[in-house]
């Protein structure tokens, strides 16, 4: 009794003290976590009953369909990450007119650019050889043709759909776009049960799977928000207002850059395995990715409102807010650097109560992918803040050259160096390494006002 009158006592001044925005930020955080853990659990969960649902070829083909459809993310040109910032401002500004004309403007124009993505895909697919592209002979080619349109056609409905992220996100609100995909893996995991008690070896079933639940989600989603909480935000056509495009398009332009970079750069990674092995090799990749990934989704719970306060906090002027949270984040990275040391010790051991005997992980593959989690979280904490102040000229043309780079690199490291698969992502360490170093310093330079030239643009 006396315990939990503690707890109450120091959760409830936890909840309560504090600026507004970051009392907004802990709620999050604290829901998020618990959405998180969720996820997270479902994501083990899912791994196992894949690979019992398909062979370990057969899903190493699914996983680099899958890293080759993200590729195409970069077609909403970065107007997500545009109406981010820009309804977040005009909302900070109390401006709920042209709040409302930047989000009709974005899905008017997404729309389009999706039904254009679509109808290109169904032209070039006509010409394509999945067998080839996916070095594969073990999937019928019609099997992989048929599921490839299944597969892009639910992308280009999800590029629209996904936009509730954004306007979740502009509101501070990540807590909510969590719940939306954990839901998503809640059901995909429903659904492979009943796959593995109904038609197993299927792979085209659970591409239909995977590729309608995101969609089928961001639909439902949509309309239950649009017409509680952000009915005052809702699109309509009458508020399009494409003169607003240019304003979206100049900072999503810069975005969508940095998408089409990140997409390279984080994306490529299946498919150079694939040809430079086979997709076999794609698996255990995935999984290490995935064990200490599970890191990197705890704390970007944490950083996740960060873009959108910065956003707001900067607007204001709020530099002490700024500092303060920065200061926090960067020590909640250390105890992630400690837990990273944990997992990579005991890998092996929980990678065989895991997934048993079915894949074989070398310890270096774990240790590379321990390395980069520790730089990408870190990384993360300055780029939320550079993303939230729009000043991202010299991230898009950071990000540009690694993407160029890390391919010849993965292909130098693994083959030529002999690395095998952990070169791959040895080299994109290499690139990884050098965005924190720009990232800092950028931070340093924008936060202390002498920030010039390309560093502040």
């Amino acid at each position: 009794m006396i315990l939990k009158e503690f707890i109450d006592k120091l959760t409830h001044g936890f909840f309560s003290k504090g600026h507004e925005r970051t009392l907004k930020a802990k709620k999050n955080i604290a829901f998020s976590f618990f959405i998180k853990a969720i996820n997270i659990a479902t994501g083990l969960l899912l791994v196992p009953l894949v690979l019992n649902y398909l062979d370990e070829t057969r899903y190493g083909i699914w996983l680099t369909l899958s890293s080759l459809v993200m590729w195409f993310n970069f077609f909403d040109v970065g107007l997500g990450h545009g109406l981010r910032n820009k309804l977040a401002e005009s909302q900070a500004k109390g401006d709920e007119s042209l709040s409302r004309k930047y989000v009709s403007t974005t899905y008017a124009g997404l729309t389009l650019i999706s039904i254009g993505f679509f109808s290109i895909f169904l032209l070039t697919n006509m010409f394509l050889d999945w067998t080839k592209i996916l070095n594969t002979t073990v999937v019928p080619k019609s099997e992989l043709n048929l599921l490839a349109i299944i597969v892009f056609g639910f992308f280009a409905l999800r590029l629209v759909f996904k936009l509730i992220l954004s306007v979740l996100l502009a509101n501070q609100q990540p807590a909510m776009r969590d719940l939306i995909e954990t839901s998503g893996k809640v059901l995909n995991l429903i659904v492979v049960y009943i796959l593995l008690q109904t038609a197993s070896d299927k792979l085209l079933y659970l591409g239909i799977t995977y590729s309608a639940t995101p969609v089928l989600l961001f639909i439902i989603f949509s309309i239950i928000l649009f017409e509680s909480k952000f009915k005052h935000i809702a699109p309509k056509v009458k508020f399009v207002d494409f003169s607003l495009f240019n304003d979206l398009f100049k900072l999503g332009g810069k975005f969508f850059l940095i998408q089409i970079a990140a997409v390279i750069l984080f994306t490529t990674d299946n498919m150079i395995i694939a040809q430079l092995f086979s997709p076999t090799e794609v698996t255990p990749y995935n999984i290490a990715h995935q064990y200490f990934g599970v890191l990197m989704m705890g704390f970007a719970i944490i950083v996740a409102p960060f873009w959108s306060a910065a956003t707001d906090a900067y607007a204001k002027g709020e530099v002490g807010w700024i500092k303060r949270t920065v200061s926090i984040l960067v020590k909640m990275w250390g105890l992630v650097a400690i837990a990273l040391i944990i997992m990579l010790i005991f890998a092996n051991k929980v990678y065989y109560i895991w997934l048993g005997d079915k894949v074989a992980i070398p310890f270096m593959l774990s240790a590379a992918w321990a390395f980069f989690i520790a730089l990408q979280t870190l990384n993360t904490i300055f780029i939320q803040f550079i993303n939230g102040t729009g000043k991202i000229k010299l991230q898009m043309r950071l990000g540009l050259v690694a993407a160029i780079i890390n391919i010849p690199l993965s292909i130098l490291f693994a083959k030529y160096f002999e690395w095998g698969v952990t070169g791959v992502i040895g080299a994109t360490i290499f690139t990884q390494v050098m965005g924190l170093f720009v990232a800092m310093v950028q931070y340093k330079k924008i936060i202390n006002r002498n920030a010039h030239g390309i560093w502040n643009q």
